[in-house]
């Protein structure tokens, strides 16, 4: 066949692709769009229910939110969706790093599922007993490393954001806390506040009340910069340990094969949903920050994540 003929060719199937890609995304959605995420209640059930009923006035179509729990049950359902944009993820690292954790998961974060956007981040707060004699972060690991073994720190269980926000305190630090494991964040601060441990990191939204009435001390929030509900409180990173940074971050993600033009069409929508004053307010009192963005910022965010957390839990030995 001529070059010229070959050339012709191509054009016309690019055409055709384009093509097909606009009507998909014209004709979308044609039923309802279900939103799987974890526990109701929580904060990616918050982000799910704004986007929710968000994009059901956008699209012009019922729009759901399935919680399924905090295990890997939601992401099971959607990576067995039919790729069709009805049907999204809206999780965080249990997608990206449970393989970390595990001799094996039944999915594989970046060849079966395609990235819409991030959709929030929500920062721990470092706090300790008021009794422990820091001010700061650097008070702590100077007190750390005085004594190593002796100092506790409470997470809410076995791979949870915030275990995994101390073990990459103690990697990056050089110190010996120990960890002590609890079934969830409130047990842990329970603890902390009758002195069984002296530290921890624990969600905004529970630290925040108790750090108010006195009964913690607040030392920092973990995340790059400083946090809307605390203002006033340094960041981890300016105030004694410098590159610390860790949140807890939900992404919305779809199954592999969803046609492009759907996802172009999902992430400009639920990003006109997120930038919205209103539910950027609403996710602020509830302590997580409006992210939004790109399907490549997102993917980035993921691959860093692996790349980096994965060596933590490794290192740490840390098991789901």
């Amino acid at each position: 066949m001529p070059v010229s003929r070959h050339i012709a060719c191509a054009l016309v199937a690019g055409i055709l692709m384009s093509a097909l890609g606009t009507v998909s995304a014209q004709t979308f959605p044609t039923k309802l769009i279900r939103i799987v995420t974890t526990t109701a209640g929580s904060n990616n059930d918050l982000v799910a229910r704004l986007l929710a009923q968000g994009l059901a006035a956008n699209l012009g179509q019922q729009v759901v939110v399935d919680n399924r729990g905090g295990g890997t049950l939601p992401i099971e359902l959607v990576v067995k969706a039919a790729p069709d944009g009805h049907n999204l993820l809206l999780n965080g690292s249990t997608l990206w790093l449970l393989p970390y954790m595990r001799d094996s998961v039944p999915w594989d974060p970046l060849r079966d599922f395609l990235p819409i956007t991030l959709a929030a981040s929500s920062p721990a707060i470092l706090v300790v007993h008021p009794s422990l004699p820091v001010k700061s972060v650097k008070d702590l690991i100077v007190l750390a490393r005085a004594r190593p073994g002796q100092l506790n720190y409470g997470s809410g269980g076995s791979g949870s954001a915030t275990h995994l926000s101390a073990e990459l305190f103690k990697a990056m630090a050089g110190v010996n806390i120990v960890g002590i494991l609890y079934k969830g964040i409130a047990p842990a601060l329970t603890a902390l506040i009758a002195g069984e441990v002296q530290v921890s990191f624990a969600t905004s939204a529970s630290a925040v009340p108790l750090v108010s009435a006195g009964r913690l001390k607040a030392l920092a929030v973990t995340s790059a910069q400083p946090f809307p509900l605390f203002p006033d409180l340094a960041t981890v990173a300016a105030s004694g340990l410098p590159g610390y940074e860790s949140a807890t971050i939900s992404g919305i993600l779809a199954p592999a094969g969803t046609p492009a033009a759907i996802i172009e069409l999902l992430n400009h929508e639920i990003v006109r949903v997120l930038k919205r004053p209103d539910v950027k307010e609403r996710l602020a009192n509830s302590g997580a920050i409006v992210v939004g963005g790109s399907p490549d910022q997102l993917s980035g965010v993921m691959k860093s994540e692996m790349a980096r957390m994965g060596k933590i839990i490794k290192a740490a030995g840390i098991r789901d």
